[in-house]
């Protein structure tokens, strides 16, 4: 194998089989998630999306390697990547980001358009505060319990895993330095040219970290189309409310770069 195939291989995880005329969805994890957390979406999507999803180091079979200590070498080695897949370039590409995801979904958008790569087809981005919205944060900074506690607030890691001394041991840093990552970027508070590409935002209605206002914002990131979608739930509403953000995901994806796309939408029940 090859070392181009080999950088590929370890930071991309294709989930569902290429298809001709398939369009690519390019799903980036939240702080201390891993690229299988996309795998359930994979399996409702597919045939009609090739679903692939980003493994960050220090995470699962990446564990051994150091966690990245910025949201600019994760784009870095996404981009690489993708750079090192010459027969999908074809394809179009949609990036779907949530939460930590969202913003390093936003930095790979920026570098795909300023490069010699394809840009996006669109950006989705879920659970995340427009950058222009970023509030400094220091969960990084808390001891092992504050850590968790944040964990449990925002309700996206499994109880049974949280209560596993051995099993947080083993995952804690690398969510200490996804947040550090984080902390950083929103200190940084980079400069951002609006993409060229239309930007949908997805978001919980009762995100105690994300308000709604503020996801919104993203529509100051984009000269092309702008759609936002509410659900009921909070910051990881998209598990509570699997079955219609499916159905959201597909009906953007397969209409990606249409300038007419709909407006603000607001799921049933929300």
């Amino acid at each position: 194998m090859s070392t181009q195939a080999v950088r590929a291989d370890v930071w991309l995880r294709r989930y569902s089989e290429a298809r001709p005329g398939a369009v690519r969805l390019l799903c980036f994890p939240h702080a201390g998630g891993a690229a299988n957390f996309y795998l359930p979406f994979s399996r409702q999507l597919s045939p009609m999306v090739e679903t692939l999803a980003v493994q960050y180091p220090g995470r699962h079979d990446r564990l051994a390697e150091p966690p990245a200590r910025s949201i600019t070498e994760l784009a870095d080695g996404v981009v690489a990547a993708l750079a090192d897949r010459e027969e999908d370039r074809a394809a179009p590409l949609v990036l779907f980001g949530h939460s930590l995801g969202a913003l390093v979904a936003f930095e790979v958008a920026r570098r795909l358009e300023r490069g010699p790569l394809t840009g996006p087809a669109a950006l989705i981005v879920s659970a995340c505060r427009a950058p222009s919205r970023l509030r400094p944060g220091s969960v990084h900074l808390r001891d092992d319990a504050g850590v968790l506690a944040e964990l449990q607030r925002l309700g996206g890691t499994a109880g049974d895993l949280l209560g596993n001394e051995e099993l947080v041991r083993m995952f804690l840093p690398t969510v200490r330095a996804d947040y550090a990552a984080l902390a950083a970027y929103t200190r940084l508070r980079p400069v951002a040219e609006p993409l060229a590409c239309p930007v949908m935002v997805m978001a919980g209605d009762n995100d105690p970290v994300v308000p709604v206002d503020d996801a919104l914002a993203w529509a100051q990131f984009t000269t092309s189309g702008f759609a936002s979608e509410l659900f009921p739930g909070g910051h990881f509403y998209l598990t509570s409310c699997a079955d219609q953000v499916t159905e959201s995901l597909l009906r953007t994806v397969t209409s990606s770069g249409d300038p007419d796309a709909p407006g603000s939408r607001r799921a049933p029940g929300s």
